[in-house]
């Protein structure tokens, strides 16, 4: 990787880190608190969150043909302004009018910030050549809870909840802004793009998007609503297959680091291999430590969190890499963007639905889990592994 791709890596990284951090992540710290000053019920904030999750899947689209045009530095930087003004507004909630406005407002910046629009970005940048510095991004991104959750309850315990918020914002307008704009221009949009060896993308389409697209919505949704309930439910999950809370919470806590290694083995290992394939395997995970843990109870909920972890860490990479290996770079951020609403709805109804399952039928409710997991992994065997060899090279 050249010193200026890293670069840009690096900085799109650390933007995506402070992007994540202060918005997907902020209701597990401040949602309590907020709660509590405003006079509502948890379960409120939370549908405000989810409301935010349903616009963003309304706005991806738009924001990828705004990409695809543009390029992702005008989007990007705009989308920090975004970030800090609903942010802002969201520090000075009086109510829950209030509260659901801030967070539809933070729910155009997320479907216009988040991966999606950084994949978007690269591959405007480096067409068909951006596997590498796509894993790169969620290499560096891959800590936002790490990094977010201790520094929301360091903000939270000294400035209040609001206090929080703003000091969020700052940091979109201190930040990222400057790390958005030190992003390489696009070239304009009906120039010829260049793969990172220099030679020109050719635009073919190797697969029938009509076939094609319906099965990767499928899988995206399917995995991202696995992965949205475990996030919010891991804890009590565990706590149901017989471990104690605090066996849960240092157990759940392998999660995160588990996501980076396997992120780290799709850059080393995987990356000779065609993305199809590694999606495949990392598909199976999730099934597989859900079986385990059923099966084996308390003593196997290590495995369980490694092998969910690993495997959600290398399909993160994989929503990005897959469509551009089966429909090439042209179109990408638009395509990109409809692809994931199917995923944007799984994730905005993932907490309220396994909650549900969790409550009916404890550690069971990880064979629904588990076979949501299966039918992702069927859908993925049914995609073409068509140029495989070629594109494994890319």
């Amino acid at each position: 990787m050249s010193k200026r791709r890293a670069s840009t890596v690096a900085a799109l990284g650390v933007a995506q880190t402070l992007a994540w951090a202060s918005s997907f992540y902020l209701p597990a710290i401040l949602g309590a608190p907020m709660a509590r000053d405003l006079g509502i019920a948890m379960p409120t904030v939370f549908a405000a969150f989810s409301a935010a999750l349903l616009v963003s899947a309304v706005v991806g689209p738009w924001a990828g043909r705004l990409i695809d045009r543009w390029g992702g530095r005008p989007v990007l930087i705009g989308t920090n302004l975004v970030f800090a003004l609903g942010l802002a507004a969201l520090s000075q909630a009086s109510g829950t009018a209030t509260l659901f406005a801030a967070w539809l407002l933070i729910g155009v910046a997320m479907g216009s910030g988040l991966y999606e629009a950084a994949f978007s970005t690269l591959v405007r940048l480096y067409g068909r050549d951006s596997r590498n510095v796509i894993t790169g991004i969620t290499l560096i991104a891959g800590f936002a809870s790490t990094v977010g959750w201790p520094l929301s309850l360091w903000l939270e315990a000294s400035f209040g909840w609001r206090g929080a918020c703003l000091a969020w914002a700052a940091l979109h307008l201190l930040i990222g802004v400057p790390l958005n704009a030190s992003l390489p221009r696009s070239a304009p949009s009906g120039a010829e793009r260049t793969s990172g060896d220099g030679a020109p993308d050719s635009g073919d389409e190797p697969v029938q998007p009509q076939r094609v697209a319906p099965l990767l919505a499928f899988v995206f949704a399917a995995t991202a609503f696995i992965s949205t309930a475990m996030a919010a439910h891991l804890p009590a999950l565990l706590q149901a297959g017989g471990a104690s809370l605090a066996a849960a919470v240092a157990v759940g806590a392998l999660v995160g680091p588990a996501q980076v290694a396997g992120r780290l083995a799709e850059f080393g290992v995987l990356r000779r291999v065609h993305p199809l394939l590694s999606a495949r395997l990392a598909a199976l995970m999730h099934p597989i430590g859900a079986g385990l843990l059923v099966i084996g109870g308390a003593p196997l909920a290590a495995a369980f969190a490694l092998l969910h972890g690993a495997g959600n860490g290398i399909l993160t990479i994989a929503k990005g890499t897959l469509p551009l290996v089966m429909f090439g770079p042209a179109g990408y951020g638009h395509r990109q963007g409809m692809l994931m609403v199917p995923a944007r709805l799984a994730q905005a109804l993932a907490p309220w639905l396994f909650g549900l399952w969790l409550d009916a039928l404890g550690a069971g409710a990880l064979w629904v889990s588990a076979a949501i997991g299966v039918a992702a992994f069927a859908a993925l065997l049914a995609l073409p592994l068509h140029g495989a060899q070629q594109r494994a090279k890319d």
